[in-house]
């Protein structure tokens, strides 16, 4: 029984210790959806609108009852609560069918949201005017709506919007329709290449299309790396070096032909470093972080976003990487501060624990191993020692200079004295001896 119950849970509190490092991630702005954060005092202002969104739903329902939709919802009562975990069962067992119509509610206003971002004008039934679903809503309010989707604790099940459509009488034969309409909203720029299949709430959903995509570019490691370095995984080799000495190191940086997180892959033969182009922007930190949480918190979930994170954490210290990788076009900087950039991952991977398999793991030992070979450490080195900075390079050019000055002068040195030897030339040759003859002879 509790194997069956603990395969049920997939939306999860969480856990202060986790919480207290950044409050403001795990808790919704704008909106409420489940019951963790239902109808506290700044989101209940929202309530109104869930409530007209779902006039509008049973509107296109056909004359339907809310009581029959009450009933059709009733049948999955306990598999919702089990989701939940932990669940307070005691807030809601003496009020008659209260959960099952928050459940209801925060439904339609999810479908009547989607429905309008799917739409072109203001969703065929709201007035111009509306503060939510029109055009000034679709500027000021989704984004944040949107944010507050993303958000662990502010959860529903699928199941919840798989009946709403059933009983709204969709009968689009596309078992992906729900989803498209859900990533359209979610992420529009992001194209879909594969089935998702059964999720168990938007932020699964959210979660495998970041991740839908295999390496496009296999990692290679040449023999001469494999030969120089142990086989073993030290744990020195989890600690990727910066952005900045990788490049230092003669690793090229290029941004992959996908966005999937996995798309990750390195080329130690040509010592070129693929990662996805990522966007950063003011709500990058809360998805991240509930990202993480639930990759954390849910068992089989799977550790792909933390292994990503805690790798770009790695490459990134300070706004220099930061830099290197926007020219590179593998950030893309909404933040507008790179110093802010990499305050955001290095604040991600805080007590972040990853586990040391899948085809990141490969990479990141590919490139410890292909800095550690003895040319390329040489280079780093150098660079490290005399190209840091533009007075080392200046140092170093006039002691090169005066080296080659110096060198010049003891040639001319030298050279007189084989100058001097030149210019005397040898005394002629001593004319034939005769030998002198007595005076009187003569």
């Amino acid at each position: 029984m509790e194997i069956q119950k603990w395969t049920k849970h997939c939306i999860y509190a969480i856990p202060s210790c986790v919480a207290d490092l950044n409050k403001k991630a795990y808790s919704p702005q704008t909106v409420s959806f489940g019951p963790y954060h239902y109808m506290k005092n700044h989101l209940v202002a929202m309530e109104e609108h869930k409530h007209r969104a779902l006039v509008h739903f049973l509107r296109r329902c056909n004359g339907k009852p809310l009581e029959l939709l009450i009933e059709s919802m009733a049948k999955v009562e306990e598999d919702l609560k089990d989701s939940y975990k932990p669940f307070d069962d005691d807030r809601w067992k003496n009020k008659s069918h209260s959960f099952l119509k928050m459940m209801i509610l925060d439904g339609c206003f999810t479908l009547e949201v989607l429905r309008f971002a799917d739409s072109d004008d203001n969703g065929g039934d709201y007035a111009d005017n509306d503060p939510v679903f029109s055009g000034h809503g679709r500027l000021h309010v989704m984004p944040y709506i949107r944010r507050d989707m993303l958000m662990l604790e502010n959860q529903i099940p699928m199941a919840v919007l798989e009946i709403l459509l059933e009983f709204d009488g969709n009968n689009n034969q596309d078992p992906e329709f729900l989803n498209k309409l859900i990533l359209k909203f979610l992420c529009a720029h992001i194209p879909i290449h594969k089935s998702f299949g059964k999720c168990l709430h938007i932020l699964d959903l959210f979660r495998k299309s970041l991740l839908q995509h295999e390496p496009t570019h296999p990692t290679i490691i040449p023999k001469q790396i494999i030969a120089s370095t142990k086989l073993q995984q030290e744990d020195d080799e989890l600690i990727i070096p910066s952005a900045r000495e990788l490049q230092e190191s003669g690793i090229v940086f290029q941004p992959s032909k996908s966005h999937s997180l996995k798309d990750v892959s390195f080329d130690g033969a040509a010592g070129i470093l693929r990662i996805p182009s990522i966007v950063v922007d003011d709500f990058t930190d809360t998805t991240s972080f509930n990202l993480i949480a639930f990759e954390r918190m849910h068992v089989g979930a799977g550790n792909e976003v933390s292994s990503f994170v805690f790798f770009m954490d790695n490459i990134i210290d300070n706004e220099v990487d930061v830099v290197i990788l926007k020219q590179k076009g593998i950030v893309q900087n909404a933040l507008g501060s790179d110093k802010a950039v990499a305050k955001l991952f290095n604040s991600l991977s805080r007590d972040l624990a990853v586990a040391r398999e899948g085809g990141l793991d490969i990479v990141q030992v590919s490139v410890c191993r292909y800095c550690k070979t003895p040319w390329n450490k040489w280079r780093a080195d150098l660079i490290e020692t005399y190209f840091r900075n533009p007075w080392a390079i200046v140092s170093l050019a006039a002691a090169i200079f005066l080296f080659a000055l110096t060198v010049v002068q003891t040639m001319y040195t030298i050279n007189p004295f084989n100058h001097d030897e030149n210019s005397n030339p040898s005394p002629p040759p001593r004319p034939p001896f005769f030998p002198r003859l007595p005076r009187h002879h003569l």
